[in-house]
């Protein structure tokens, strides 16, 4: 505690000092590039101050605004690569004028042209972290049939497709269906769902035509993001309206039903003097498509049998035929039940039990304010919503989801900035696919009564027709050779399979459809039977019996942040932010669960009355931190050294420090190195501490108290199957409170020029993992005398791993201009897990392959001179993807291996200037196909191969991906 302390007191001290320090003035000088020839603003030219490392780059309309904090005079060089050079001489006379700079094709060969501008910021240049980049031009010319999958093809990141609608992105290994372990932001807004904790990807996002540009943030980055900025950061920013205005409009048609619209209109309102004053942008967007729909009827990883045992088998995506009560396997029991084996229920597919259509709409609206010139109050208004199918635990549709943010923000550019915002969700319709499967099974007989049903058939009517058949094997008398009649049993129904499938298949009927009292016979889908009972199912919350969640959640967060200039070093940051969870679930996700009250009266005729309330325990989950920063030049400029450090408490943990040290070295205007020590925490996740969802084979638990006296699965397993072992064997542990988890990590960069043409991206990490997040499985039961287990009761809890988890990577990426219009490009990453010899069973999902590499060609803006006619703004881009397979750690039903797989995307753009608009043509995974079913009049437009060809997983227990062929038409003007 007294260490704690000295920590709290120490930053506290450190952010008085820089609070004290002085700023003194700058200069802002603005500006537009266009081209000489043709007049159209230059995305990504080069501004900088000559002698120093100081500069911009212009955005989309050719733009740009620098701030200098040098004495004047001193000169700006403007270059873009194959454009002369421009200088302009910056004076106090003529420091407020906006500079309008129109480039000159340079008149030198391209082949020896030397490359002037890498189109990184000189801020991107000199960031002590691994940023990947995606800006406007970049977005528009993605294979991919949205950005946001796009993002995938950069260097060090892995694309996770559980759906169309449902994408997520990771770096750095440890992914998951749930990114818990990183962070997504747009305008500086946490993109998270309150309830579930983690981001969906960009489901509830912003639309492409409003994206400005996405920094992909790639480590740990808490001490600048603050918690859960734990393997990296996707960082949205939106387009401004004051630079950005007038209207845009897209439509995108494709494969598997898809159609995408969306529009965009921004407008600027000046005052009398001709300042720009007020602004608002309005955005909508509405995606709706069919499905991949996921049918891999492969055994499942813990299937103990295969596709060719006659009494089924446990298959990844259906859902029901999981051995969840015991008592059918009869391997070792051939006296009374010979030939029986073990059996599987029917279970449901998950194509009968989940809604693929997805569908998905995004509405915003942004006012803007300019109190002053560079004091801007913002506020924001958004909602995302929609259909499609999400993977966790378990397989969901989340049907009718909402969710909702308000933002109000007051900043000064690159000053300070005071922001608030909540996110709140309704969950709609959304309900747990497997867990419905469970529940319609039920709803016919309990696994125990189905199981006893299905071996008492067997004994009774199956048995006699073979047990006395020539050529049966003999049963041996006492103290014969039952191994020898085990084998015996199991060849013959092996020669006689035939026989024996239509034995298991008249069992399995009349279990199935046989009934009493109030039992009901099993519901085949495509039944009215089903629909109805499905119906009730999925209407009924969680709490209720049912298999839909209540979730009204809600998040509220509250962050300022101010940058102070000193004389005496380059800028000093500090900030604070503070962040309440809200969840609301009425206990079909979290501990929240009904409490009942009763009230006893009687009436007039004294009969007794009793009057019953209910109520739900709140639960609430508050933490903030607080972090300063400091960066420092040296070496005139060539040497940045910055260092930051940031605190965070939440209200169930301990305070956390989480510090950051870099060193950039600029050795010359082309090579930059970067050495830094990072780290992050995690704090557990509302999951992590209030989870207790039953989800079929186990309950889910939070863990903020520690469990005691949990019987490990083996031991328990070993207990109820061997005769001879007593209850001495069993093995009990217990579980820890969950803690925060912590990393650290050192990484080594370059990024370059080579050759005049060639841009180099490289880097090196190497990361510490302490007290990993994960979880135990054991089992509660409670023993009759005789030793026999009752109400047997599978956990899943959260832990924390006792042993140091290490992973490291090496990653690089080249860019390499060819010619005037062309650039080739590739990207390559290795990531590596080294859990040191330990045998902890908190085993991580890292989910991430060894090796993985990317390749493309893309060229812009393409002039074409054919037979005396020029043929102009031409575009097209090819990328290929290779991933290796890699073990991917589920949950129990989801776990497995993903195999080796590649991709080609291709696109295809023109731009027709006259009419503002640009027509695209692209493929996702061109090798690919997409397998839909023949129509019943014969048409041939929807047809289903056997030929997966190049379709893949990317989630063991999702779809395969195959090829999604689109158009889209994108129309864009300025001013409206």
């Amino acid at each position: 505690m007294l260490g704690e302390k000295w920590k709290i007191i120490g930053v506290g001290l450190l952010l008085y000092l820089f609070v004290i320090q002085a700023s003194f003035a700058q200069t802002i000088i603005k500006g537009q590039v266009k081209d000489q020839t043709t007049n159209e603003a230059m995305f990504g030219a080069s501004v900088i101050v000559e002698g120093t490392t100081t500069g911009t780059q212009t955005d989309f309309d050719g733009k740009f605004e620098l701030e200098i904090k040098k004495d004047l005079p001193l000169t700006i060089k403007i270059s873009f690569l194959g454009y002369d050079d421009y200088t302009h001489q910056l004076t106090e006379e003529n420091k407020d004028q906006e500079i309008k700079v129109k480039l000159k094709e340079s008149s030198v060969s391209m082949d020896v042209v030397e490359v002037k501008s890498t189109r990184l910021t000189q801020k991107e240049k000199e960031s002590p972290l691994t940023v990947e980049t995606m800006g406007i031009t970049a977005i528009k010319e993605n294979t991919a049939a949205d950005f946001y999958e796009g993002l995938g093809q950069l260097k060090g990141v892995d694309l996770t497709s559980a759906s169309i609608g449902f994408k997520v992105i990771n770096t750095r290994g440890f992914n998951s269906t749930s990114p818990v372990r990183s962070l997504q932001l747009i305008d500086g807004v946490d993109n998270q769902s309150p309830g579930l904790n983690f981001s969906l990807g960009n489901f509830l996002g912003t639309s492409e035509l409003d994206i400005q540009k996405v920094d992909l943030i790639q480590g740990a980055s808490s001490a600048f993001y603050g918690p859960n900025a734990f393997n990296g950061v996707i960082d949205m920013r939106t387009r401004d309206p004051f630079i950005h205005q007038g209207l845009s409009a897209q439509v995108k048609y494709g494969e598997r039903n898809l159609f995408q619209g969306a529009m965009r209109y921004a407008k600027v309102f000046q005052n009398k003097e001709g300042e720009d004053k007020f602004a608002f942008k309005l955005n909508f967007s509405y995606l709706r498509a069919d499905d991949w729909e996921a049918t891999n009827y492969d055994p499942a990883t813990d299937s103990e049998v295969g596709r060719d045992n006659l009494g089924g088998y446990d298959a990844v995506n259906i859902y029901g035929d999981e051995d969840l009560a015991g008592g059918n396997d009869f391997r070792q029991n051939t006296r009374s039940y010979p030939g029986l084996g073990i059996y599987y229920r029917d279970g449901y597919r998950e194509e009968d039990i989940l809604d693929y259509e997805t569908k998905n709409t995004k509405a915003s609206m942004g006012l803007f304010y300019k109190i002053k010139s560079d004091l801007v109050l913002n506020y924001n208004l958004s909602y995302g919503g929609g259909t499609t199918v999400y993977q966790g635990e378990n397989r969901f549709s989340l049907k009718n989801i909402h969710f909702y943010q308000n933002k109000l923000e007051l900043s000064k550019k690159d000053k300070w900035f005071v922001r608030a915002y909540s996110t709140n969700e309704r969950a709609g319709d959304t309900y747990d696919g497997v867990v419905t499967a469970f529940i319609m099974q039920d709803a016919a007989r309990s696994n125990t009564n189905w199981n006893r049903a299905y071996s008492s058939y067997w004994n009774r009517s199956i048995v006699p027709r073979f047990n006395n058949s020539e050529g049966f094997p003999q049963l041996p008398g006492v103290g014969g050779d039952m191994n020898a009649y085990n084998d015996s049993v199991n060849m013959y129904v092996e020669n006689n399979r035939a026989l024996f499938e239509d034995y298991h298949t008249e069992t399995r009927d009349v279990t199935n459809n046989s009934v009493r009292g109030e039992q009901m016979p099993y519901a085949q889908p495509g039944t009215e039977q089903f629909d109805s009972l499905f119906n009730v199912v999925t209407s009924n919350y969680l709490s209720e019996g049912g298999s839909r969640f209540y979730d009204r959640s809600a998040l509220y967060h509250l962050h300022g942040e101010y940058t102070f200039e000193p004389k005496w070093t380059d800028n000093i940051k500090v900030g604070a932010n503070g962040r309440l969870f809200a969840p609301n679930s009425r206990g079909t996700i979290f501990q929240d669960t009904i409490q009942y009250a009763y009230d006893t009266t009687f009436d007039a005729s004294n009969n007794m009355v009793i009057d019953t309330s209910s109520e739900y325990n709140r639960i609430t989950n508050f933490e903030f931190g607080v972090y300063a920063g400091i960066d420092k030049s040296f070496l005139h400029d060539q040497l940045k050294a910055s260092f930051t450090i940031r605190v965070d408490k939440n209200q169930n943990f301990n305070f956390l420090v989480s510090p950051a040290l870099s060193l950039v070295y600029n050795l010359d205007e082309n090579n930059t190195f970067r050495l830094s020590f990072s780290s992050a925490i995690r704090n557990p996740t509302l999951s992590d501490q209030y989870l207790n969802f039953n989800v079929g084979r186990a309950v889910l638990l939070g863990n903020l108290n520690g469990f005691d006296s949990l019987i490990t699965v083996e031991s328990f397993q070993n207990y109820i199957n061997v005769d001879t072992i007593g209850f001495e064997s069993l093995e009990f542990f217990n579980v820890d409170p969950i803690r925060p988890e912590q990393v650290r990590t050192i990484e080594l960069g370059y990024r370059g020029q080579l050759f005049g043409l060639l841009y180099i991206d490289a880097s090196y990490y190497h990361s510490w993992y302490k007290d990993f997040i994960g979880f135990k499985l054991g089992i509660d039961t409670e023993f009759d005398n005789l030793g026999v287990p009752n109400v047997i009761q599978a956990y899943r809890v959260s832990a924390n791993s006792d042993d140091i988890v290490t992973t490291q990577g090496f990653s690089i990426a080249a860019n390499y201009y060819v010619g005037k219009y062309f650039n080739l490009t590739g990207n390559y990453s290795w990531n590596r897990l080294d859990l040191q010899g330990s045998d902890d069973e908190i085993i991580p999902a890292f989910n991430t392959p060894e090796h993985k590499f990317n390749l493309g060609f893309s060229g812009r803006n393409i002039i074409w001179n054919f037979k005396n006619r020029s043929f102009r703004n031409f575009g097209f881009a090819v990328n290929y993807k290779w991933i290796q397979g890699f073990l991917f750690e589920g949950s129990p039903q989801f776990t497995g291996q993903i195999p080796t797989y590649d991709m080609l995307d291709i696109q295809i753009n023109k731009t027709i200037p006259k009419i503002y608009t640009t027509v695209k043509i692209g493929v996702s995974n061109l090798m690919g196909i997409t397998p839909l079913v023949e129509r019943d009049n014969g048409d041939i437009g929807n047809r289903f191969s056997e030929a997966w060809n190049n379709n893949n997983f990317q989630v063991y227990g999702g779809p395969r991906v195959g090829r999604l062929a689109y158009i889209s038409l994108l129309f864009e003007i300025d001013k409206f």
